[in-house]
């Protein structure tokens, strides 16, 4: 029997967690079955028995050596990941468009940590694809590297195919639709493979997998997913996480239907004149831009015309559409960017920011000091900031702060990118190193 069926049946009054006892008079969504590891439903930190079987069909339909579920998120994978080939002290590659959770594993192990520079896109001013030449380049430098992290596809929907002797950590999150149709990408090659399904699959948020593709690494990836992953998995999330390989396992037409919305959906976009649309390599993954208007000023058109997009850039939109979309979604989209009001300006052009220079690795850094951000630039930031979403650092503790970073920064808060530091400080003051 499924998980599902299982909590279809509980019929047992719980004298054990959670509090809610499962009681509707507190109108607590899901809470129904929202239960503890109670006898017979397994346990996520020693499946045995359904959860046992729920891994081995994700391993079996991902096609990995073993894949453990995840109720904490990609996060928890990447944390468990990079701990499991690392011990610390090491020194690792990663590269410089990672989540920032990479870059808070690399700081929980104390890890030397090493950048690799993806190639940049001018005509929106994001980072792309790293190559095989820059890995090979990184690995030559640094001869003692355990690891290598990149993130494919990216936030944008760019892939990366990367070999090397040493271990392979892929940051897919993005990329759990890859491989179920032939319009899509490959799924990622990699020793570790980490896909969040809520992301673009129908599953709940927080639902993730990390796949184990050389299995000297599963032992040590385990004892790490028990030690980030909540001692209390939620079994709301398992249950979505079990639907979700349901539908994978039978998905062929609707990927099909999917493909079908998405070609009648970008043949709609070529009419539409004030539209742009970035070619990446995901067609999932749809990445607009409009002459004349900034990526705030697109959003806001789009919510106004009932559109909520997954979030913008200084001069671009970007919108997930998954297999879950109907032809009704793409209808209103449609509508939504036809109705756009044309501008007569040209479409802007970013110079490449210099990659800050790196002078101490994060975990260095063990005092701060307030300072004005505009009078920041040749001192050792103290934090880290970003753009949320996606979670990509422009500048990380141990950097110099430069007048490329600190304009860039300040161009993207006034244009309506939502930039976050740790400290909360910015626009005002950001956090430098005490000396």
């Amino acid at each position: 029997m499924k998980l599902n069926d299982k909590l279809k049946e509980l019929d047992s009054y719980p004298f054990h967690m959670p509090g809610h006892k499962r009681n509707r008079d507190f109108g607590i969504i899901g809470a129904d079955i929202d239960i503890t590891e109670i006898e017979g439903f397994d346990n996520l930190h020693k499946p045995e028995a359904i959860l046992s079987e729920l891994e081995k069909r994700t391993a079996k339909i991902f096609k990995s050596k073993k894949s453990i579920l995840s109720v904490n998120g990609s996060t928890c994978c990447i944390l468990s990941a990079i701990s499991a080939v690392c011990k610390k002290g090491d020194t690792i590659i990663i590269a410089r468009n990672c989540h920032k959770s990479v870059y808070n594993a690399c700081f929980i192990n104390e890890l030397n940590t090493v950048y690799a520079e993806p190639e940049f896109c001018p005509e929106l001013g994001i980072y792309t694809k790293i190559t095989q030449a820059t890995i090979d380049s990184a690995i030559k430098n640094n001869p003692t590297a355990k690891a290598i992290v990149i993130t494919s596809p990216t936030y944008e929907g760019t892939v990366s195919e990367i070999n090397a002797d040493i271990a392979i950590i892929i940051d897919a999150a993005h990329g759990s639709h890859f491989g179920f149709a032939e319009f899509l990408p490959s799924q990622a090659q990699g020793d570790i493979v980490i896909h969040s399904l809520h992301k673009t699959l129908p599953s709940l948020t927080q639902t993730a997998v990390i796949h184990i593709h050389n299995e000297k690494y599963a032992e040590p990836v385990k004892k790490y997913m028990d030690i980030f992953e909540s001692s209390s998995p939620s079994y709301i999330l398992l249950a979505s996480i079990e639907k979700c390989i349901d539908f994978l396992e039978n998905s062929q037409d609707a990927f099909h239907r999917y493909e079908m919305l998405l070609n009648g959906f970008y043949q709609k976009l070529k009419t539409i004149k004030n539209i742009e649309v970035f070619r990446n390599d995901d067609p999932t993954r749809i990445i607009v831009y409009a002459k004349g208007y900034s990526g705030a000023e697109l959003s806001a058109h789009l919510r106004q015309n009932g559109i909520e997009p997954e979030g913008c850039g200084i001069n671009y939109v970007i919108l997930i559409s998954t297999v879950c979309d109907t032809e009704k979604s793409f209808e209103i989209l449609i509508r939504a960017l036809s109705s756009l009001e044309l501008r007569e300006k040209q479409a802007a052009y970013f110079n490449k920011i210099s990659l800050p220079e790196k002078k101490y690795n994060t975990f260095e850094i063990e005092s701060t000091v307030q300072t004005l951000f505009k009078n920041s630039a040749g001192k050792i930031s103290g934090e880290y900031v970003f753009a949320y979403p996606p979670g990509v650092p422009i500048i990380t503790p141990g950097e110099i702060i430069s007048n490329d970073v600190i304009g860039y920064i300040e161009k993207s808060i006034k244009k309506g990118v939502n930039i976050i530091s740790d400290s909360n400080l910015l626009p005002h003051s950001i956090l430098t190193k005490y000396d």
